[in-house]
């Protein structure tokens, strides 16, 4: 079993346990009870038999007499559940030669009286009386030391129903308290496991600001049964961190390389005319194109798989601002932070960024009439950014093929058409989107969501 709640398999299995040992506590519990108040009554019996065998006495020619005894009330109450009776036994056995009032009309019956009856002892029957009733006696034959006097059983027998109701009062008080007892248990259990998993819930907290950029490693003191767990994953983390800087280092080194003799090439061609050198300085730069967008590529992907990653965005963005008031300002264009803007965290490489928002701005830039306006906010898990411009505008049947590799809606502005498709590769390898709107300023909006750092505001 790998799937569901580990607090409740935890839960169910304890509190499974621990119903077989109430259950088992409660049936050994009623045994004793009810053994020992059945050798409580048969004890009684036993006491009432010795009464019985010293009160008895014969009397020429056959009769049986009962002198004073010590007896229990019930043996004077009709049908009281308590009786007691005098057989003769020999050749010609006689049943109830003498008999206790609370027999009233009935006489008990009891099988042939066995050899070996002890001379002093007694043995333990059990008998049904008239109406079916369990009975539980005890039986003993006594000889008279009169001239001419028989052997007699002496029998003292009471109904099990003198059992059945202590022991009935004992099993609802057994169960009500062992009930309680289970109720005290449970809860018990409960705050047990409730505190037994509380590190889990911190390690997951830890986790959770790991992923979302606010730490860099699980920190913080765990139990010894999770310190391993917690080592472990520290070591995959800064192997992972080590993964994503070499990475880095050898996309940079490949830029490097390639860079360098394609500006060799551009600065060769720069100075000469003619066809050769036109075609030469337009395939180097499509060649640096089209490095950018595939190291850029090779770049998100590797910081998607690394973990820590938290770059703030209104640093970048106020840097990116400036600098497209620079590159247009001959036409005098205003690129402005919207004042609601909020201080928020990507979830990326801050290189990355540079290029979404960069391509973003400048594609603005290239149709704007004066002014392009760029807002920021989270939404859930997203960080969301808006860059809206107040140029013509583009046609919503057209919006989507913006985004398509090599396509140039204009051909009066200059480009390769792989900015916008940069911007949407990048996008949704972080696992976000980009798409084209109609703007509130009259042009294009640009709506571009990414992955945010830190934790989901509820």
């Amino acid at each position: 079993m790998t799937g569901g709640s580990l607090r409740l398999r935890l839960l169910a299995g304890t509190l499974t346990w621990v119903a077989l040992a109430i259950a088992l506590a409660a049936w050994g519990l009623r045994g004793l009870f009810q053994e020992h108040i059945t050798q409580q009554l048969q004890a009684q019996l036993v006491m009432q038999l010795n009464h019985l065998s010293a009160a008895v006495d014969w009397a020429p020619p056959d009769q049986v007499s009962i002198g004073p005894m010590v007896a229990d009330a019930r043996l004077d109450q009709p049908l009281s559940g308590l009786y007691w009776q005098v057989d003769e036994l020999g050749v010609a056995p006689r049943t109830a030669l003498a008999r206790s009032r609370s027999l009233w009309d009935q006489v008990l019956q009891l099988p042939p009286a066995p050899t070996g009856y002890p001379a002093q002892g007694y043995r333990v029957l059990a008998l049904r009386d008239a109406l079916d009733h369990a009975l539980l006696a005890v039986a003993r034959v006594v000889e008279l030391p009169d001239e001419g006097a028989p052997h007699l059983r002496l029998v003292v027998a009471a109904d099990t129903a003198l059992i059945a109701e202590p022991l009935q009062r004992f099993t609802r008080l057994l169960w009500s308290t062992l009930g309680l007892l289970a109720a005290g248990l449970a809860v018990a259990v409960a705050l047990q496991l409730h505190y037994a998993l509380q590190p889990l819930t911190v390690l997951q907290r830890r986790l959770a600001a790991v992923r979302s950029g606010k730490a860099m490693q699980l920190e913080g003191r765990f139990p010894q049964e999770l310190q391993p767990l917690v080592g472990e994953f520290n070591h995959v983390l800064a192997e992972n961190a080590a993964m994503v800087v070499q990475a880095r280092a050898q996309a940079g080194n490949l830029a490097h390389a390639v860079h360098t003799p394609l500006a060799v090439l551009a600065n060769a061609a720069a100075g000469e005319d003619g066809v050769l050198a036109q075609l030469v300085r337009e395939q180097v730069g499509s060649a640096r194109r089209q490095v950018d967008y595939y190291l850029a590529r090779a770049r998100a992907a590797a910081a998607v798989r690394a973990t820590g990653l938290a770059t703030p965005v209104l640093g970048p963005l106020t840097a990116l601002l400036r600098t497209m008031e620079r590159l247009h300002a001959a036409r005098g264009l205003d690129f402005e932070l919207a004042p609601q803007a909020e201080d928020v965290a990507f979830r990326g490489e801050e290189q990355d960024l540079y290029e979404l928002l960069g391509n973003l701005l400048d594609n603005a830039g290239k149709w704007a009439r004066s002014r392009v306006l760029v807002d920021v906010q989270r939404e859930g898990a997203l960080l969301c950014f808006t860059v809206d411009d107040d140029g013509p505008g583009i046609p919503e049947a057209e919006r989507a093929r913006m985004f398509e590799r090599g396509v140039q809606l204009d051909q009066r502005h200059p480009g390769s058409g792989l900015g916008l498709d940069i911007v949407r590769t990048l996008a949704e390898t972080y696992g976000g989107s980009v798409e084209a709107l109609e703007s509130p300023l009259g042009g294009l909006r640009m709506r571009l969501c990414l992955p945010a750092g830190g934790q989901e505001r509820v």
